[in-house]
């Protein structure tokens, strides 16, 4: 997809409070770039053909290099190759969105910021530039929680856990660190041989084991290792996508994995099982992969790249199950116990389940003792004098 034309450089899903998935694409163009939202079409599994808003960058600000949106779905952060970062808010609905931009004050005319993330509650929001300088901010106050100028040699990728308290970053000289989010606090730098390159890294997402997966190059290999970060020691690592990734992604809901290649490929692995369930080979193809990103609620991933612009492909994975298939579910095992339960009712010598008078009256009397004449002088119900 390349409406409007430029060369797409980045991307990202926005989930919108009223349960409407869009995408924003930032395109590099002379002599304006532009940062334009479109909606997606989960029956079809394509964007629109036209954008529903569109912002024009000044000359001066440069070509977008990266886009992280905020959870709450109405705000994200764009960083440029001059060094600026703007943010955006978005208003109304789609059928009527507006957009518009400003000034995010305490990333103005700094290095470029090649990593943005924003933690899982909303609350802090870090940049990474490729002169390796961290920093970590209170959302939406700005307040500077960590500014790190040699975090570094120059980020790589960054990511923060599930519960928001760490956030992890990688370096292109192979080294990673862990950070305390809270306050900015170095944790640990991950463990690492003297052949191996640390490239990406994400955490789990799934909300069961806290893992921390981190692409690894071990001389010619690459292999996907994970960390237990209780520990963060490694507990195990498997070669996945079998060539050197450029971008790694998690579903929302943790199940799934993705891994892009530098020429065009993508694979997607099931968490739990470490399988790969799905492989694309030459999506993009002869190009690295810009963006990967699942959608929120679909098991659909936007790519893109410079050469080929922006793709939305339909996994092919397992199905999901819906909620009202949950529901059905339970009514059907609920009436299946009920007809088992009056089957079994009908069948048993129940002592509840008095025969009728006629069936009484037809049954032979035991004659265990004495005269069976004898039986109307006892009582059942009475006590024997002995």
């Amino acid at each position: 997809m390349e409406g409007g034309g430029g060369s797409v450089t980045c991307g990202s899903w926005i989930r919108r409070p009223e349960n409407v998935n869009l995408v924003v694409l930032a395109k590099s163009r002379t002599p304006n770039s532009v940062i334009e939202i479109f909606s997606f079409d989960p029956e079809t599994t394509s964007l629109s053909p036209s954008p529903l808003a569109r912002h024009e960058l000044e000359e001066s600000e440069g070509a977008p290099i990266a886009i992280v949106v905020h959870p709450n779905g109405d705000d994200f952060v764009c960083s440029t190759t001059s060094g600026v970062c703007k943010l955006f808010e978005l208003y109304g609905h789609e059928a009527n969105l507006k957009l518009s931009a400003k000034e995010l004050f305490p990333l103005n005319d700094v290095c470029q910021q090649k990593c943005l993330a924003f933690s899982v509650d909303g609350a802090r929001f870090a940049a990474g530039g490729v002169d390796g300088h961290l920093r970590i901010l209170e959302w939406p106050s700005l307040r500077i929680i960590l500014d790190e100028a040699r975090a570094h040699k120059s980020i790589r990728d960054m990511d923060f856990s599930l519960d928001s308290e760490f956030l992890a970053t990688t370096s292109t000289d192979g080294s990673a660190r862990i950070w305390k989010a809270e306050d900015g606090v170095p944790v640990v730098t991950l463990a690492r041989n003297s052949n191996e390159k640390i490239e990406l890294c994400r955490f789990s997402k799934d909300g069961t084991k806290p893992f921390l997966f981190c692409t690894v190059q071990k001389g010619d290999k690459p292999v996907t290792v994970v960390y237990d970060i209780s520990t963060w020691n490694k507990i195990g690592h498997k070669g996945l996508l079998r060539k050197p990734a450029c971008i790694m992604s998690v579903s929302l809901d943790g199940k799934y994995l993705a891994l892009g290649s530098k020429d065009g490929d993508i694979c997607v692995v099931e968490v739990k099982k470490m399988k790969v369930w799905h492989w694309t080979k030459r999506l993009h193809p002869g190009t690295p992969i810009a963006t990967l990103g699942f959608c929120p609620s679909q098991r659909v991933v936007l790519t893109t790249s410079g050469e080929w612009g922006a793709m939305v492909t339909k996994l092919n994975v397992p199905a999901d199950w819906k909620e009202w298939q949950i529901y059905l579910l339970l009514i059907g095992l609920f009436l299946a116990s009920a007809v088992a339960f009056y089957i079994f009712f009908q069948n048993s010598d129940s002592f509840w389940n008095f025969p009728s008078p006629s069936k009484q009256a037809a049954r032979p009397k035991m004659e265990l003792f004495g005269d069976p004449q004898s039986d109307d002088q006892w009582s059942p119900f009475e006590p024997l004098d002995m």
